[in-house]
């Protein structure tokens, strides 16, 4: 691996023109195919094999007209009562939307006030094409608007929108631009990670529009892929654009730096960016084809940000050649390649190695501890900014109507199962649960072959309380009658996701495994890492609770009051984090073997390892906080929860377990670290430095040896 990455880096240099025309003319390439090609994202919540799946597949065999998507129109008068005129002329304008297969009658507030029309429609939500059923709406509604009401636009149509805004990409670049200045001094050592992982994205996002012409993909999963491309990205090539300086600080060539600095590196970038992959297919196994579209975006963004990298990077490093270094550094021959300060920090965690094992090790439990309390359901509209229309229509729903009106539990009865004589004693049961405010009338398809019952509990949607009487409800209900609606769903995918989560968790954490052994030749350093990326996680699993569902920092984050941890978050961050964990470990464990195959001298090799990749690790770690807390600001809360949650994991990741635990644990383990079934010391293999032992910066052969 190390040599065939050698001699593309080499070539890269040598002709980085025609690398890059090459990589400019895909992009330009994809970005055609992707507006020819290319389709529009949406969230599909169906889901085979759960409760609720069954209730929506009933509606939509015998009652279409009532198992469509559904969209709720919420007129407001600060003036007084509403004018029956004036909801009559709009539930007629609504009636014409395309798709919409009834309108109900308006359901006015106690001071008739307020008012509540609620849309059906023949088809489900995954039909619309972009922001067509919204624009529908607001064309339908315009008229009222005029009147000098408030009209604010609710349920599944005008929810399943999500408009990036581009700030948190904006940002994130803006900070890690700074802190790849201050890193390198130079500016254009600086730029080149910035273009390589915009040139990446790029890429990525055209292939994830097309990927969205021929396969679902949600419509937060192309926010998502790009929030870990960008990080990715930039810290890929920060790595090799660190080691390719370090190369001419040593006095190489421009051609040899580069080529030594991807054989090095840049096999630490493929085992850490195959890792990342990996980890990936474990949202296969979540069982939501929705959380597929996830990992298949970022996939896709990871893989092409992974080929840019050893390539792309090689060849603008060959063109900028010595003017990476600076003015200042070119004008000094050779300059020290390891960090003194953390040099010293590494000799100090070597005299008391188990004091600060165990103090980093309790810091990290304190921090785990609130994921013990954590709950978890999928965002809804009570969790949007407050300023956007179905929050507006939610809390007006909630105010007027009560919580439970935002979330009505829809029970879908086979006639064929159950007699028709029955229904009066299924409303009357119905009503008598504890936690329901009211129960429709039972309204029965053309046919009599199915009915469906609307109810209201007296709590919301996320409310754990609803989530109790939707299981009563299910408990006492005969065979044939099944509960369903957007409150279910959400329900079962939360329970669903809950119940796979370790299964993902062992998938993850067993390749990675695998992947660290063949790396390095050492079991007890892979099992090592994949215990401390555990803990990491955990970590950050805590500090989201705090966040989020302790209320802690959301206000901060733009949010209206606390809320629980959405429902996404955590399998998805898993499989995420735990890749790009390996980033820093394979770069930092990388250097310390390297450093024991020169000197076999266990102790020796830490602090040279951690002295020479700390100042790296800390800039790339810094750069990714910043591009993920960047994130932090996007509307949607999903997208903020994820960025809080990468943003505290990385930082938690490169300093308590990188710079404390993984070196504490070194000292103690010694030799011990490489050992390997058999008793032999471990041969050279993969990672950064992977070949023989060679002293940092040394040039290394082009050929195979």
């Amino acid at each position: 691996m190390s040599s065939l990455l050698a001699r593309l880096g080499a070539a890269a240099a040598t002709r980085p023109w025609q690398v890059i025309v090459a990589w400019l003319t895909l992009l330009v390439l994809v970005f055609a195919a992707a507006s020819a090609f290319g389709g529009t994202n949406h969230d599909d919540y169906n889901v085979p094999g759960l409760p609720s799946q069954e209730g929506t597949n009933l509606l939509s065999e015998r009652f279409p007209e009532m198992s469509g998507a559904d969209a709720r129109v919420v007129v407001h008068s600060d003036t007084g009562p509403l004018a029956p005129g004036v909801l009559t002329d709009l539930g007629s304008r609504l009636a014409d939307v395309d798709g919409v297969s009834a309108v109900s009658p308006p359901r006015l507030s106690q001071d008739s006030d307020t008012a509540v029309i609620s849309l059906n429609y023949r088809i489900p939500v995954t039909d619309f094409q972009g922001s067509e059923g919204v624009d529908a709406l607001q064309a339908a509604v315009a008229g009222t608007r005029a009147q000098g009401l408030e009209v604010e636009l609710g349920g599944q149509v005008p929810e399943n929108i999500s408009k990036p805004s581009g700030t948190a990409e904006a940002v994130g670049m803006i900070l890690a631009l700074i802190i790849l200045v201050f890193a390198f001094g130079s500016v254009v050592a600086a730029g080149l990670p910035l273009a390589v992982a915009l040139v990446g994205v790029g890429i990525g996002s055209g292939l994830i529009t097309i990927m969205a012409g021929f396969t679902g993909i949600s419509t937060i999963a192309p926010t998502i892929a790009t929030m870990v491309g960008i990080g990715v990205g930039i810290d890929y090539a920060l790595l090799l654009v660190t080691r390719y300086t370090e190369g001419l600080r040593s006095g190489m060539p421009v051609r040899d730096a580069v080529a030594a600095a991807n054989s090095t590196a840049g096999t630490s970038v493929i085992f850490a960016g195959t890792t990342v992959l990996v980890s990936l297919f474990g949202l296969r196994l979540s069982g939501l084809p929705m959380y597929a579209s996830f990992g298949y975006a970022t996939f896709a963004m990871v893989g092409i940000v992974m080929l840019t990298s050893v390539t792309l990077v090689p060849a603008l490093c060959g063109l900028a050649g010595t003017r990476v270094l600076g003015t200042r550094s070119r004008a000094r021959a050779e300059r020290r390649t390891t960090s003194p300060l953390t040099e010293r920090w590494a000799i100090r965690v070597s005299r008391r190695p188990w004091l600060w094992a165990l103090t980093a090790l309790g810091v990290l439990l304190l921090l785990a501890a609130p994921v013990l309390g954590m709950r978890t359901w999928p965002q809804d509209a009570g969790s949007a900014p407050a300023a956007n229309t179905i929050r507006q229509a939610y809390d007006l729903i909630d105010s007027e109507f009560g919580p439970g009106a935002n979330g009505p539990l829809m029970v879908a009865v086979d006639l064929n199962k159950v007699p028709a004589a029955e229904l009066p004693s299924i409303v009357r049961g119905l009503a008598a649960e504890p936690g329901v405010a009211s129960v429709t009338p039972v309204l029965t398809n053309a046919d009599s072959t199915a009915a469906l019952v609307s109810v209201q509990p007296t709590t919301g949607p996320s409310d754990p309380r609803s989530t109790e009487l939707l299981d009563r409800i299910r408990s006492d209900a005969a065979d044939g009658v099944h509960v369903t609606g957007l409150t279910a769903v959400f329900a079962d995918i939360s329970a669903r996701l809950a119940e796979r989560l370790w299964l993902v968790i062992a998938f993850v954490v067993a390749l990675s495994v695998v992947l660290l052994t063949f790396v390095f030749r050492a079991p007890v350093v892979a099992v090592k890492a994949a215990a401390m990326n555990l803990l990491s996680v955990a970590a950050a699993y805590g500090v989201m609770v705090m966040v989020f569902q302790w209320g802690w920092g959301a206000q901060l984050l733009g949010l209206p009051h606390a809320l629980p941890v959405s429902s996404w978050v955590p399998i998805l961050m898993f499989t995420i984090l735990f890749g790009l964990s390996m980033d820093y470990e394979v770069f930092l464990l990388s250097r310390v073997r390297e450093r024991w195959l020169a000197t076999g001298d266990s102790h020796r090799s830490v602090v040279e390892g951690l002295a020479s990749t700390g100042r790296v690790i800390t800039s790339a770690a810094a750069i990714m906080v910043a591009v993920f807390a960047g994130f932090a600001l996007d509307g949607d809360v999903t997208v903020k929860m994820m960025g809080v949650g990468l943003a505290s994991a990385v930082l938690i990741d490169a300093t308590i377990v990188r710079m404390v635990l993984v070196p504490a644990t070194m000292y103690l383990l010694g030799d011990a670290n490489w050992w390997r079934p058999g008793g032999r010391r471990a041969a050279a293999a993969g990672g950064d430095g992977g070949g023989a032992a060679t002293p940092a910066g040394a040039p290394l052969p082009l050929r195979a040896r």
